[in-house]
């Protein structure tokens, strides 16, 4: 499990960090850059072992014992919950993403944990699993659980997994992947992309969710989109002033 992880981390990061070269030529160019690739890279190795832990252990239960509510019929909960098992697990997800992020956001857990985190600047796709083993541990284990508790068909866990780590790489690119009538209308004001995922990283205090916008809407916590240009200048010639004072936030956001 933990070779399945890794191999899956490091192959849709490496493809999407191939695109990124690809669509803005030089975007992770630099000595700097390829310091915090390294970085990034070594970190989420590790938490692609954390990560793989909870999951080895559901899918054991799963196959030796079917102790959880994974099934492989199609039809035994009714076709239609094939979609709303998919949906049932992004919410749940996304809402403990949202509360469990804004409270490692907290002054002194960010600076212990999720500080490894935001040293990614502007973040790549290397960065989607770069975290401090302490914040891998607490993200690793909802997904398992969900799993003895939630009912869900094999093929639509995978669709959630596949979800969630397409959605892990594309928010940290750097750049935005959709195009922009889509980000700007419907479909971005319900679904966090690149671009409002990236004002969290400029910002810290804000776009704390994980796929969808509502928890920052209703927690007033969504400051819109990000800036691209502010973090490629900031490649370039240092980290500009809206980086700067997103750091000092996320060193003194108040508890939450």
């Amino acid at each position: 499990m933990i070779l399945i992880v890794a191999v899956r981390y490091l192959a849709v990061s490496g493809a999407f960090a191939w695109l990124s070269g690809r669509v803005r030529p030089g975007i992770y160019a630099g000595a700097r850059m390829a310091r915090q690739i390294r970085s990034e890279i070594g970190w989420s190795l590790t938490a692609a072992a954390i990560y793989a832990v909870p999951a080895g252990l559901a899918v054991y239960a799963w196959q030796a014992h079917g102790w959880t509510r994974i099934y492989t019929d199609p039809g035994a909960f009714g076709w239609w919950w094939l979609p709303a098992s998919v949906l049932a697990y992004l919410l749940v997800h996304d809402t403990y993403f949202y509360w469990t992020h804004r409270w490692m956001h907290a002054p002194r857990l960010f600076a212990r944990i999720h500080k490894v985190h935001h040293d990614s600047r502007p973040p790549t796709a290397w960065a989607a699993m770069s975290f401090h083993p302490w914040e891998s541990l607490i993200g690793a284990a909802l997904i398992p659980a969900l799993t003895f508790v939630i009912p869900i068909h094999v093929a639509a866990l995978g669709f959630v997994l596949t979800v969630m780590t397409f959605f892990g790489v594309t928010n940290h690119m750097g750049w935005e992947l959709f195009p922009r009538r889509l980000v700007n209308g419907l479909f971005g004001k319900l679904v966090i992309t690149a671009s409002h995922h990236h004002r969290h990283h400029q910002d810290y205090r804000c776009n704390y969710g994980l796929y969808f916008r509502h928890w920052d809407r209703f927690c007033q916590t969504d400051s819109g989109l990000g800036d691209f240009d502010a973090e490629t200048r900031a490649h370039h010639g240092g980290v500009p002033a809206a980086s700067r004072r997103g750091a000092a936030a996320g060193l003194a956001a108040p508890d939450v």
